[in-house]
Parts: structure tokens; sequence; C-alpha cells
């Protein structure tokens, strides 16, 4: 599937209604503490315009669906136990479930937005914490993980580095392997921070800790504020978006989105993830309280932010943060596989990829064989070196 998304955060949020949300996966959903104990994996869709509309076709995608206007292209999420302060020292569920994000490409850390559970995750009241306190200690586990990491492998690596083996991204980079970074990103922290010519027996433990967060910053982290439909829980986001500018915050309400979702899988309303609003079908099918809770979504939530934030927030962390882009393979003359599926695949790929890049993705000979690509929309044709642009069409050209 390519990418992999993980959420992390304290008990009680709504993690894993979230993830719920997301994924439409049934997973236990309790207001206790560890309500997860192995991590859930999921899939979750991000939603890209299709371009079938533009060619007056209707796609059929292989994986995925169509709704409305868009496409809904797969990816992993993964929902991991809750955190509370010290788990990187073993507390609560401790190191394995740190060590279960350690494959996600980026994560979302999901607080309560309205402020209603303290940082152990225990009922205080709607306003009674600080949401933005729990980025902080969640954060504060990731650097200090990171960093236990480091001091667990210290004495192996220093040596290595004295006895100069190999490079010290290389020799980091084995000790923080598993992270999903590379010797590139490693050797770009080392250089910013003065640490690349400094022998690592003589690194302070501030600076250890201080290339523990500048690693942990590597990973893309979005902050999903839920429970918006509380609300106290409009202040809170606007304090979180201000503070947190640089990570990206986004309002989520996960149990809006579940009613929304139940209710249009019944047929009872026609809703589209993502939008502001829905259509009702058939108010038969739901029950008066069913009705209300719609009805109160709508204008509590809906008009309020302008959609849910569930399905947004999955796009934010893809499209905006991690900078992919979706790329479509077609034919010129013919836009259906040999099984007739119209328009049956799309490439998720990271922002700067190649024509070759694509060819690759969709086959290791069409890579080898690789001849020119052409847009099927301009029918301009490109070399291997082509740029690729967000919601491409483009037929690959190989000598096979």
């Amino acid at each position: 599937m390519g990418l992999s998304i993980g959420l992390v955060g304290k008990p009680s949020v709504g993690k894993s209604s979230l993830f719920k949300a997301l994924t439409m996966v049934d997973v236990e959903i309790a207001s206790y503490p560890f309500t997860t104990i192995e991590p859930n994996k999921g899939v979750g869709y991000v939603r890209v315009l299709d371009p079938g509309f533009e060619f007056n076709v209707t796609s059929n995608p292989k994986y995925g669906f169509i709704k409305g206007k868009y496409r809904f292209v797969p990816v992993e999420l993964v929902d991991v136990a809750g955190l509370v302060p010290g788990a990187y020292e073993g507390r609560g569920m401790g190191n394995k479930f740190l060590d279960d994000l350690r494959q996600v490409d980026a994560l979302i850390l999901v607080v309560d937005a309205s402020g209603s559970t303290d940082e152990e995750g225990r009922f205080v009241g709607a306003g009674n914490y600080d949401p933005s306190k729990d980025v902080e200690f969640l954060i504060n586990e990731l650097d200090m993980w990171i960093y236990s990491i480091l001091e667990r492998n210290w004495n192996k690596a220093a040596r290595l580095d004295v006895q100069k083996v190999k490079p010290k991204e290389e020799i980091l980079g084995e000790v923080l392997s598993g992270l999903n970074i590379s010797k590139e990103e490693i050797k770009n922290v080392l250089i910013n921070l003065d640490l690349y010519d400094k022998v690592m027996q003589n690194w302070s433990d501030d600076e250890k800790k201080l290339f523990a967060k500048k690693i942990r910053e590597t990973k893309k982290i979005v902050i999903a504020a839920n429970k918006c439909d509380v609300p106290i829980a409009k202040e809170n986001i606007e304090k979180l978006k201000e503070k947190y500018k640089d990570m990206g915050v986004m309002h989520c309400s996960a149990e809006s989105e579940i009613a929304l979702k139940r209710a249009d899988d019944m047929q009872a309303i026609e809703y589209i993830p993502g939008e502001g609003s829905f259509e009702w079908k058939d108010k038969s099918k739901l029950n008066e309280k069913q009705i209300k809770a719609l009805e109160y979504i709508q204008k509590n939530v809906l008009d309020v932010y302008g959609s849910t934030g569930v399905q947004n927030i999955l796009d934010m962390v893809v499209f905006d943060i991690m900078k992919y882009i979706a790329v479509f393979p077609g034919g010129v003359n013919k836009l259906a596989d040999k099984e007739g599926r119209v328009l049956p695949d799309c490439f998720l790929m990271p922002q700067g990829s190649t024509a070759l890049d694509f060819a690759k993705a969709i086959h290791e000979d069409f890579a080898k064989h690789f001849i020119k690509v052409i847009d099927v929309r301009t029918k301009k044709m490109y070399g291997k070196d082509y740029i690729l642009k967000h919601r491409d069409v483009l037929e690959v050209v190989a000598g096979m």
C-alpha cells in the first residue's frame, strides 16, 4: 500500500473513535485508559479530484472508491495504544507502543480539544485542562524515546566513531534503524547542530537530547483537535493553531463523522467525506433521536467548521505536510485496462518524483525499458526526468 500513518495520543481523547471514523473498522471504544491493547491496523482514504469527469468517463478503481467527484485512495492507518507521561521509561504500556510507531511515515497526534481529560486520560470536565499540554508531553515522549534508543547503543556507536569505521550518519542510521529516517536526513541534522565533526564520545547529554529532538522533527506530525463539537473547543483550537502553526492543526469530530457515514450507509442521507453538508434522502430509515443527532451535527459542526475535519486531517497529512501527489496511469487512446476498468489505478508519489519513478512504481520492467511518457490531457511527450504534477494522467511508453 505504501504510505503508513500512525495515530498517537493519551488515553480517552477519542483516538480509537478517530481511527474508526477514518476506516469504519469496528474497534473497541471506551472512555478508559488503554482500550487499545494491541495496535489496530486499517485502511483510510485520501481524497483526490477524480480525472474521469474531465474525460466524460466513470472511473472504476482497482483499490479505493469513487464518491461524488472524488476518488478515495487507500493508505494504511495504525492506531497505537494511549500514551501517558513517562511511557518511554516503561510507564503505562511503555516502550512497546512507541516501538509500534517505528515504521509509520507520519503521525496524527490526537488531543481532546474540549479540555475534558487530564494528562492520564481521566475525565475532569470540559474546559478544565489545557490541550496544548497534551502536545507538549507527547512530543517530549517521542523525543525521550529516541534519546533512550541512543543511550542504549551509545558506547558501541561512539567506539565505531573513534575508530572511523564508517561515517557518523551510517553509525547513527544503524542505531536508529527502523525509524524510516535516511542517512541524508541524519547527516543534515548533524551538520545543522555542528556535531558532524565532533567526536561522539565528547557529546554532552544535552547535545544527545537536542540531536534526538531534531531527529524527531524529521517525522511529520499533525495535530487532530478532536471533540470540536463541544462549545469550548473552538477557542482551544484557535490557541492550538497559533501555538503549533508549524505542525498543522485540524479540528475533528470523530463521533460526528461516524454518525454521518452510518447514515450514508443506510441511505438515509447522501454524505461525501470532507464536505460541509449532507443531503437528506430517506428520513424514514432513522428514528427521531438519530435525526436530531444529524441536525445537531449540521448546526454545531459542519456549519461552524465547514467539515467534521476527519477526512481533512488525512488529506492534510498526505498532501500538505508530506507533500505527496496523486498520479494516474492512462492511455492516450484508451483509458481502460484489459479487464475494462476505467482509470483503475492511482499512485501516491513524493513531490519531485520523475516520470522514471512513476514507471518504476507501475512495474520494474517499465522503468527498465522506459522510452517516454505522454500527457493524456495535452498529448505532450516527456522524457524520464519530467517532474510529475498532482493529478497527472500519463501513458508510459516502454520498449517491451
